[in-house]
């Protein structure tokens, strides 16, 4: 088990950098499901980032706030955050707000990432 503050913004507005804290615990024998937060190694790094498909061989991840996503094998993953603390209020995976945060995330991802998309093209037009 493990509990750390997050580096980085792709898991915002969950978990907030320097601010929340995460706790992951070592993934078991089973596969990760779809809108489970994982710990995995990436070139060299640890990220943290859900899972939002679940592929024969492995497993699509993405950032809540993030547009691109990593492929990522079972043997790849440490573990599964099973709690958080913002704010200074405690919070698990399984409390029904989270779960509904869960919900409206991967219900919101393909839209939301087609406009960030286009908002940072936009972007690069503009400062031409």
């Amino acid at each position: 088990m493990l509990t750390y503050t997050n580096k980085g913004t792709s898991m915002e507005p969950l978990l907030r950098q320097g601010r929340d804290l995460f706790t992951v615990t070592k993934k078991g024998p089973d596969r990760c499901r779809v809108g489970d937060v994982v710990l995995f190694r990436h070139r060299g790094n640890y990220v943290l980032h859900r899972v939002i498909k679940v592929r024969a061989a492995d497993y699509v991840c993405r950032g809540d706030n993030a547009i691109g996503t990593e492929a990522v094998a079972e043997e790849d993953i440490l573990g599964v955050m099973s709690s958080f603390v913002r704010d200074g209020r405690p919070g698990t995976v399984n409390d029904p707000a989270y779960r509904a945060y869960t919900a409206l995330v991967l219900t919101i991802q393909g839209p939301r990432v087609l406009t960030k998309r286009a908002l940072l093209r936009l972007k690069k037009l503009l400062e031409k």
